[in-house]
């Protein structure tokens, strides 16, 4: 894993979330099996709802670039360790298997990794639906 490059890129696009009413930043980049990287960031809105998270940010750029796969995903925020929200862990699951790492990273050198069933234990996946 390329955690110092990852983390870089994270913070590279934590520098540039737009968080008006939380001041609460949070950068992701994503590295999907063919090696590319995604980076993204949170973005608010005034009426709450619109708002993106950096993770479903980076996944989306993946995603519409034509990937479907993550290999590795970093998150890094402004507490120590900032986890996915509920949401994020959803859109995760979708883009993953048992394979996929999920790094939260305090800084380059502290981090946890985790795989889904860690944060989203009995997720809904495209098997259910496919019953």
């Amino acid at each position: 894993m390329e955690i110092n490059k990852m983390y870089k890129i994270a913070l590279q696009y934590k520098q540039n979330a737009y968080t008006p009413y939380s001041n609460y930043n949070v950068g992701c980049c994503v590295k999907d099996k063919e090696g590319n990287y995604y980076g993204g960031c949170n973005i608010e809105n005034a009426s709450f709802s619109p708002t993106i998270c950096a993770e479903r940010t980076a996944i989306s750029k993946m995603v519409s670039e034509g990937f479907k796969l993550i290999d590795t995903i970093l998150i890094i925020g402004d507490s120590d360790f900032t986890y996915p929200c509920g949401v994020c862990r959803q859109v995760i699951k979708e883009f993953s298997n048992e394979d996929t790492k999920i790094i939260i990273a305090k800084n380059e050198n502290e981090y946890k990794i985790y795989n889904i069933e860690d944060l989203l234990p009995h997720g809904f996946s495209g098997d259910d639906v496919n019953v």
